[in-house]
């Protein structure tokens, strides 16, 4: 990425701070404090700005917390990575908000292993937006968000999952 086009903001969501990151005008991140891979391919002096994708990231946040459904297609989004994770982030946003499918079920849509489907997953680089923490255990369990379990917990029973 080049740098001097990279921004960050931050903002403070019901269920915790989150930092945005825009390649230009392109949503490329959005990670929970302290979440695993948080800030992954942003420069290190990558500058805070006002650019209009944050304002509309934050309006789309703030219709998801209020009980709306806002569609991913609203927002211009570009996580950065390879091309089999994006490949995995695409099927992610295939997911019903309120539903949950388990990594085994993304993976013979795909036609991978669950534990490299996992991988790509945990690397999501734009949380809640794509839905990563609709991606449950082969048991129902809550496992794999690199956001922590609380905070998975949280997304799934906004949207009624649990």
């Amino acid at each position: 990425m080049n740098n001097s086009s990279v921004f960050i903001s931050e903002y403070n969501t019901p269920i915790g701070h989150v930092t945005l990151a825009a390649n230009g005008n392109t949503l490329c991140g959005l990670w929970f404090a302290g979440q695993k891979y948080f800030r992954a391919g942003i420069p290190d002096d990558a500058q805070i700005k006002n650019v209009p994708i944050f304002a509309q990231t934050i309006l789309w946040l703030d219709k998801y917390f209020s009980g709306a459904r806002p569609d991913i297609s609203e927002l211009d989004i570009a996580p950065h990575g390879t091309d089999f994770q994006k490949r995995v982030w695409r099927e992610l946003c295939n997911i019903p908000y309120g539903q949950t499918v388990t990594y085994g079920q993304i993976a013979a849509k795909i036609g991978n292993a669950p534990r490299a489907v996992g991988g790509a997953i945990g690397r999501n680089p734009i949380s809640i937006i794509i839905p990563c923490h609709r991606v449950i255990g082969v048991n129902h369990n809550l496992v794999g968000y690199a956001g922590g379990p609380e905070i998975k917990k949280q997304l799934l029973q906004h949207e009624g999952a649990i």
